[in-house]
């Protein structure tokens, strides 16, 4: 002992005062908690958070997580994250989501990353069971629709890992979502000389597209109940910079993913500059709109009125 002062006591002082610090740490941290996919298409979405000049200043005011579109929103409704790219079904799903205008991930033609793969011998009006990756449902609320409209509304989906052979061992077809559906798609002249099956391989936005006239739109930014701020101009706009500088950049995101995703260049530039529209756009607005009457008409999802606020404002791309 020395002045009454034990090494125990000054063990739990010291625990005493890690712990004050952790606290005080955690309530100084107030920055916004934004739930990211971590998939390619967002990419340019993401391009001021991961680059100078830039991002050092964006890591003071947003703290960016990366996973599958359904645990983003998984994180929203749930209030682990304030701001998340979130498949737009969960709108429907989570009371008090808001939509920040400008972005989007959509297509307007064929997008290569949500595919319907089945047998040469089962066209989707007669398949008997699908096996859904159920990394984003809105995907699956999408494909349910379709289905619907091939007369084959009533057709069960099983969930199941993203793998092609295991799905179809299970199931007549699977569904495919993001980086899985372009890997797929890159090995299925492999696959068929592996295995001799013919498979065809049905792209869900242009089917969307070929069936209903309206764009497939897939993801937006979302703020949920815990985000704190209002959703300002000067908040909105971060993302919306971002895009618009990620798409005057796509040459260096082809360079940067071709080295960690086994997939030629050229495929991920048509993939990121064609094949993924980023502007949410007045057509991309009438998109969802049409896609919520048809999930509700049909039982998929329930009603949900499609708002966004200012989306004129932030929907030209560099403006």
């Amino acid at each position: 002992m020395t002045n009454g002062f034990t090494l125990a006591d000054f063990g739990t002082s010291r625990s005493w005062l890690i712990a004050s610090l952790i606290v005080v740490s955690s309530q100084q941290d107030t920055r916004l908690r934004v739930a990211a996919i971590g998939f390619l298409n967002p990419a340019p979405l993401m391009w001021d958070f991961e680059h100078p000049p830039l991002r050092d200043a964006l890591a003071k005011r947003y703290h960016i997580e990366r996973m599958t579109p359904s645990e983003c929103a998984a994180r929203l409704a749930d209030g682990r994250a304030d701001i998340g790219l979130i498949p737009i079904a969960a709108l429907a799903t989570t009371p008090g989501l808001q939509i920040l205008p400008g972005c989007t991930i959509a297509s307007k033609g064929s997008v290569r990353s949500l595919i319907l793969v089945h047998r040469a011998g089962r066209p989707p009006a007669e398949v008997r069971s699908v096996a859904a990756d159920t990394a984003s449902r809105t995907t699956l609320a999408y494909a349910r629709i379709l289905f619907h409209k091939w007369g084959n509304g009533g057709v069960p989906f099983l969930p199941l890992a993203a793998d092609l052979d295991a799905m179809l061992e299970r199931a007549d077809a699977a569904i495919l979502i993001g980086d899985p559906a372009l890997l797929a798609l890159e090995e299925r002249s492999n696959r068929f000389e592996r295995t001799g099956e013919e498979l065809f391989y049905l792209d869900l936005a242009r089917e969307w597209r070929a069936q209903t006239g309206l764009a497939f739109v897939s993801a937006v930014w979302g703020a949920g109940i815990a985000c704190s701020r209002p959703l300002e101009e000067s908040l909105v706009g971060d993302f919306v910079r971002s895009r618009d500088h990620g798409l005057e950049n796509i040459d260096a995101l082809v360079a940067e993913w071709s080295k960690r995703f086994p997939v030629p260049e050229q495929t991920i530039r048509t993939y990121l500059s064609a094949n993924i529209h980023y502007v949410l756009d007045e057509e991309c607005v009438e998109g969802m709109r049409g896609f919520f009457r048809m999930a509700a008409e049909y039982g998929v999802l329930p009603p949900y009125k499609v708002a966004v606020e200012g989306s004129a404002q932030f929907a030209v791309h560099g403006s």
